[in-house]
């Protein structure tokens, strides 16, 4: 009997990747009664990466943390042994604006880092840290401060939260800040600079509501962060992710970078899984060319070896040449079978069903 490994992302805006992983399992138990599936809900280190832990077996810590914006948001954790796993949108993500009213300037990272210090405290020494999404452009300062960190001015008071804030920086105090002797990860699937053109403001600060000048305010202002803490961090890859969040998590808590797709595969034990497999499914909502930079289904397709790789998606615009010279046998999406797009959005778990018993037909 036929084994597929179900390792698909969230489809954004309809499902998570856990219901999308379930849809796609009964739709090919439905075509081929007796199929063993091996479900692995993956994240590439942005929103969803602690619901993939959770699905691993990690348990749920719950905890109440400071959003984006100041207002208190009941968030939580990922933790298994002495190992938590901190997804930064799930507490100062876009998705955590009030209202989604964005706040390119002012919003900040404060939160993850209280939720790092509730993972310390309650006995983790291992925190990795899923960076996306992110709210803010403060270049992780928030995040040291929610640590212990204080960041002054010449006067000798704190400065305000936000990357609009750090001009006014003249000091930064780490003496209260205790770290447990922790080893920090960052997750990310992005490999930006801190500053420049291809750094945090410039590249992400548009999506998150910054005009033309709020960017070069930013970028000048990470550039002020860096050179009192250490810039000689500033280039290195993944420094700009999350706004900067990455630079503060590599020049400050001495973390390591690593590709946000492997760390989960390696929490999701996708390896062992893959044993014995004859086809592996992934896929997320829009399958494009994005897709093939870091994503969780490319990450997939470099690790599957021999066993071939299908993607199910909302939609796809890569030719299939360019799906087999990245280690795709073929990608389905659900626009093939419902031309409505807002119904692919509405009625997404009923699609995927529908399309895993065509997936079905074609390789079990």
């Amino acid at each position: 009997m036929s084994k597929v490994v179900i390792a698909p992302d969230k489809f954004k805006g309809s499902l998570p990747a856990k219901e999308v992983a379930d849809a796609i399992a009964a739709g090919l138990r439905g075509a081929v009664p007796g199929v063993e599936t091996a479900e692995c809900p993956i994240a590439d280190g942005g929103d969803g990466t602690v619901a993939a832990a959770v699905a691993a077996g990690f348990a749920f810590v719950p905890a109440v943390a400071t959003g984006p914006t100041g207002e208190p948001v009941e968030t939580g954790y990922a933790r298994q042994g002495n190992t938590a796993i901190v997804e930064l949108a799930a507490v100062s993500g876009l998705s955590r604006l009030p209202g989604g009213v964005l706040a390119p300037l002012t919003s900040s990272t404060l939160g993850v880092g209280e939720l790092i210090a509730h993972a310390l405290a309650a006995g983790c020494r291992k925190i990795v840290i899923g960076l996306g999404g992110s709210a803010s452009t403060d270049g992780g300062s928030g995040l040291v401060r929610g640590l212990g960190a204080r960041l002054l001015d010449a006067d000798g008071a704190e400065i305000s939260l936000g990357g609009q804030a750090l001009p006014d920086l003249a000091r930064v105090d780490l003496s209260e800040m205790d770290l447990h002797g922790a080893e920090f990860v960052v997750a990310s699937d992005v490999d930006n600079p801190l500053l420049g053109e291809h750094g945090a403001a410039a590249i992400y600060g548009p999506q998150k509501g910054a005009s033309p000048e709020d960017v070069a305010a930013l970028d000048s202002a990470l550039r002020h962060f860096a050179e009192l803490v250490d810039p000689s961090f500033a280039d290195a890859p993944g420094a700009g992710a999350a706004g900067g969040t990455g630079y503060a998590c590599l020049a400050i808590l001495g973390a390591s970078f690593r590709a946000g797709i492997d760390v989960v595969l390696e929490m999701t034990a996708f390896a062992e899984k893959l044993a014995g497999a004859d086809l592996v499914i992934t896929g997320e909502g829009s399958f494009d060319e994005q897709t093939l930079h870091g994503k969780g289904p490319a990450g997939i397709a470099a690790q599957a070896g021999e066993t071939p790789v299908v993607a199910m998606a909302g939609h796809t615009s890569l030719p299939p040449e360019v799906l087999r010279a990245n280690g795709f046998a073929a990608a389905y999406a659900l626009t093939d079978i419902e031309p409505d797009v807002g119904r692919c959005m509405t009625d997404t778990a009923e699609l995927l069903e529908q399309l895993a018993a065509r997936v079905a037909k074609d390789w079990l």
